[in-house]
């Protein structure tokens, strides 16, 4: 999608929504956000980094889980300097349990580009932020929201919850290129900070009552099982390879995977299978072959 529609702009065509005016809806969500208000250790914080690293954990996790890996992971890499010195088997060792390792090794090597750049610090702008990887549109206007207080377009599955709920009921598969417009229009820009927290706790407070708006949404999808599946496998090979200080021989890591699954009821891995699995875990950069032994960067 276009960088332009993550600009915030006004736009008076778009209103009344059937019956809504946007002050209603501005009034409405500020209401809400206050009687639903969370207190996470994440908010009112500016620093861009520990903001990164939260909205980073937030994707695909609930919240009450990122609130115990927060805090421990930042005592490890309060800074972005830190993070870009650690290890990888330091990094993943601290994200096991919070799932999609990918968004650990992004985050690293986000850290590892912003030193080797020479700033020693994130940078400040839409446009730089999504130069990074692992960090995508909501991410980095996260960043400039919740870090700047830039105005900013953040769209994550709760804001959708709210838009599509008060503006969209009807409909189905709304695409986010109909929300966006509203969201620009309304993104608040003397307090962006707390405008999108009241957003988020409005669409938190809809999903716990039952109410989850975001199934209309062309971004809304369950996950896939994570029981059994390829995914799974990796994360368990992770795990194990990460557990062998100085590395681990392949047959070993395969009979311990294998071990695994049969723990589950489920047969040993397949030749092909687990060849693909250490293959791709290598080309990613989650570890490293040596001959027949497998073994996580640790310094």
């Amino acid at each position: 999608m276009a960088k332009d529609a993550y600009r915030v702009m006004r736009d008076d065509s778009l209103w009344p929504r059937g019956d809504i005016t946007r002050e209603a809806f501005v009034t409405h969500v500020w209401e809400q956000g206050a009687e639903h208000e969370r207190e996470l250790p994440w908010r009112d914080i500016d620093d861009a980094y520990a903001v990164l690293v939260s909205e980073v954990m937030l994707q695909q996790t609930q919240v009450v889980r990122v609130e115990q890996y927060w805090p421990r992971f930042l005592d490890a890499f309060p800074t972005i300097e830190a993070l870009a010195q650690g290890s990888v088997a330091q990094v993943l060792s601290l994200w096991q349990g919070l799932g999609y390792n990918r968004r650990a090794l992004s985050l690293k090597r986000a850290a590892e580009q912003v030193m080797e750049a020479g700033s020693g610090q994130l940078p400040d702008t839409f446009d730089e932020l999504v130069a990074l990887p692992g960090i995508g549109p909501a991410t980095a206007a996260g960043v400039m929201a919740f870090a700047h207080q830039k105005p900013s377009v953040y769209v994550e599955t709760n804001v959708r919850a709210v838009f599509i709920h008060a503006l969209f009921p009807d409909e189905d598969k709304v695409p986010d290129a109909a929300l966006l417009p509203y969201v620009a229009d309304t993104a608040d820009v003397d307090d962006p900070r707390h405008w999108y927290y009241a957003l988020l706790d409005h669409g938190a407070a809809l999903k716990r009552s039952g109410i989850n708006p975001t199934r209309a949404s062309t971004s809304y999808s369950r996950q896939s099982a994570f029981e059994g599946s390829r995914r799974q496998k990796r994360a368990e090979l992770v795990r194990i390879v990460l557990a062998a200080e100085g590395g681990i021989p392949l047959e070993e890591a395969r009979r311990l995977l294998d071990a695994m699954e049969a723990e589950h009821g489920r047969g040993a891995v397949d030749d092909a299978l687990f060849d693909s699995l250490v293959s791709d875990l290598v080309s990613e950069g989650f570890m490293h072959a040596d001959g027949d032994v497998l073994f996580v960067e640790a310094s």
